[in-house]
């Protein structure tokens, strides 16, 4: 069963991410057949319509405008890939995926974007992590959760953020996370999803819990990158 830790906690003041700060455009793709082919490890943010997703990867990577909210929920069906670090050799890349659940949106149009999901969740070979958003006084949904039974074959990482945890007093969002980690407990073992899930509250208004996702988002892709060298050294090694 996936070990569920709360990476939440307090930093003051902020240092936000000079890595996740050199964010910048690179493409954006709308079917699985014409995503890029980069061999850069890809970190995934996802979540429901009007969950802060935009919100928050604009004030992690400390820039207004760089992902788009569109001012009519869930119509915004294309992946845009952001790539972070050096421009000539990229560290990785931040995907923005569509979000999802909201009540407008045809039911031919929710079942392509949930097969879909579906099929980059468990195949996608770049992606190292998933970021989860889910408004923290609403909680994990069951389109949420369902994530969880997409990734298990993957074996991909998880970290969800309850945000807009300003909106919540301190007894609150305590309450909101615990119920949150048991949901998540219970549908992993479910599934049999054993790889890390972690939690935290979030609130881009307060900027808090910046640093905790910021910390994580650079393991994820510190690791990636050691891991590919590590390949590389062994192939070179072993040319057999």
């Amino acid at each position: 069963m996936a070990n569920i830790g709360n990476s939440s906690r307090s930093a003051a003041p902020v240092r936000f991410s000079p890595l996740l700060h050199s964010a910048r455009f690179m493409v954006t793709s709308s079917a699985m057949d014409n995503l890029p082919v980069t061999g850069l490890p890809e970190i995934a943010f996802v979540g429901r319509s009007n969950a802060g997703k935009s919100t928050a990867i604009n004030t992690l990577c400390q820039q207004r405008q760089l992902a788009f909210a569109s001012k009519t929920p869930g119509r915004t069906q294309h992946i845009n890939f952001f790539a972070v670090g050096p421009k000539e050799h990229p560290s990785g890349l931040l995907v923005d995926l569509p979000g999802y659940g909201y009540a407008a949106v045809g039911k031919a149009d929710k079942k392509r974007w949930q097969l879909f999901l579906a099929q980059y969740l468990a195949e996608r070979g770049p992606l190292v992590g998933l970021i989860l958003l889910a408004d923290s006084r609403l909680g994990l949904t069951d389109i949420d959760l369902s994530l969880l039974e997409f990734m298990a074959p993957a074996s991909v990482p998880l970290h969800v953020l309850l945000t807009k945890a300003d909106k919540l007093n301190r007894q609150e969002g305590q309450r909101a996370a615990q119920a949150a980690r048991d949901q998540l407990a219970q549908h992993a073992q479910a599934v049999g999803m054993t790889a890390p899930i972690s939690l935290q509250l979030f609130s881009a208004t307060r900027l808090s819990g910046i640093e905790t996702a910021s910390q994580l988002i650079e393991s994820w892709l510190e690791d990636a990158v050691r891991h590919s060298h590590d390949e590389a050294h062994d192939i070179k090694a072993d040319p057999a």
